[in-house]
């Protein structure tokens, strides 16, 4: 055989490529991975076929309580029946297009925002006006709109107001708490352990009650400050807390080099910390920070404790009701839909800003 002689190109086997290797690899790699991958097969066979036919097929969507009882499949009829008290609760019902206003102006706001390209002054500017526009709906008082007491802000509009204002609020909180125990002065650093480790010490439940009950027992006679926002105190002291605790992780994973790379260019402590150390702490730091910030989204459902009603106890008093009693399934499932979808936007965004941080430090441009 000549040296010039094409040699045939060996192709791997069948079983490790295409569809068959990516089961093989991933669902029959092994005897115990068979095992599980078939017992799981057989209950998903068993189980989402009778999911469907009493989901889908036999299910009721838009009919009375009575009706939906006599049905052998489920009573979406709770959700679409009750939809505007389910979102709205106890907002009154001929103003409700005011917090449905908010709610499209916030999510358009965040769905705007969420490219950095366009972070500027004006977003700053339009952020300011958005968020006075989304006030001033919904509590009213002002160019003809009637007042409504904020005991009566319920239901989704509630739950978006207390978490997206504690996540904005908590997360600078949360930094400066972590600078303040990572400080070389005793009197902030000593305040801060304190605050922290106090807090961090009691339940959410615990800061719910003493922001409802307690506090105000301090305040002068004659003194009232809203329901709502000792609740939103609460939860924003709470969640900075624990966001103070992981930023601090990301502080002490930061090499020494860095600190005297700073200090060798002259910087002082509040440029280094803003020019240098900080941003690349927080991009270590974002996977935990936002499971926080996810738990402090889900946790707004234990403001109900202080008579605060947001969509899953909203949805809760419409299942004490007697024509939708025993129709809970439905309804939590619905409720699980709406937590699911707003807790994924936020993993997928903070997913997101992980790549993008990631390309920018691995182009061209930036090494060079």
């Amino acid at each position: 055989m000549s040296a010039t002689t094409s040699i045939k190109e060996i192709k791997p086997p069948a079983t490790n490529v295409g569809v068959i290797g990516w089961l093989r690899q991933h669902l029959f790699n092994g005897v115990f991975s068979s095992i599980a991958t078939l017992l799981i097969f057989a209950f998903l066979i068993k189980v989402v076929p009778q999911f469907i036919q009493w989901a889908f097929i036999d299910s009721v969507w838009y009919t009375s309580g009575q009706e939906c009882h006599a049905a052998e499949g489920a009573c979406w009829s709770v959700i679409t029946r009750n939809i505007r008290f389910n979102i709205f609760g106890y907002y009154p019902y001929h103003e409700q297009w005011r917090p449905l206003v908010a709610m499209i102006l916030l999510i358009g706001m965040l769905v705007y925002s969420r490219d950095w390209n366009r972070w500027n002054r004006k977003l700053g500017y339009a952020w300011f006006i958005g968020l006075f526009v989304m006030g001033l709906l919904m509590k009213g008082g002002l160019f003809g709109l009637i007042a409504v007491e904020s005991t009566k802000w319920s239901g989704l509009p509630l739950t978006l107001l207390l978490s997206f204002f504690g996540i904005l609020a908590s997360y600078p909180l949360g930094v400066v708490l972590a600078l303040g125990r990572q400080s070389t002065m005793p009197v902030i650093k000593s305040l801060s352990v304190v605050y922290i480790e106090m807090i961090r010490g009691v339940p959410l439940i615990t800061m719910l009650f003493m922001s409802s009950v307690m506090f105000p027992l301090f305040l002068p006679e004659g003194v009232t400050i809203d329901k709502v926002l000792r609740a939103q105190a609460a939860i924003i002291l709470f969640t900075a807390a624990y966001i103070a605790e992981v930023v601090r992780g990301g502080l002490q994973a930061m090499d020494r080099g860095q600190y005297e790379a700073a200090e060798s260019l002259g910087l002082n402590y509040f440029q280094m910390m803003r020019l240098i150390i900080l941003p690349q702490a927080l991009k270590i730091v974002i996977p935990p920070t936002v499971g926080i910030l996810i738990s402090a989204f889900k946790d707004t459902s234990l403001v109900v404790i202080i008579a605060l009603y947001d969509i899953l106890n909203t949805t809760k008093s419409i299942l004490t009701e007697p024509e939708w009693t025993g129709f809970s399934t439905e309804a939590y499932i619905f409720i699980a839909m709406v937590y699911y979808l707003c807790c994924f936007s936020m993993s997928q965004y903070s997913r997101r800003i992980e790549k993008q941080l990631e390309y920018k430090n691995t182009s061209p441009q930036s090494n060079s």
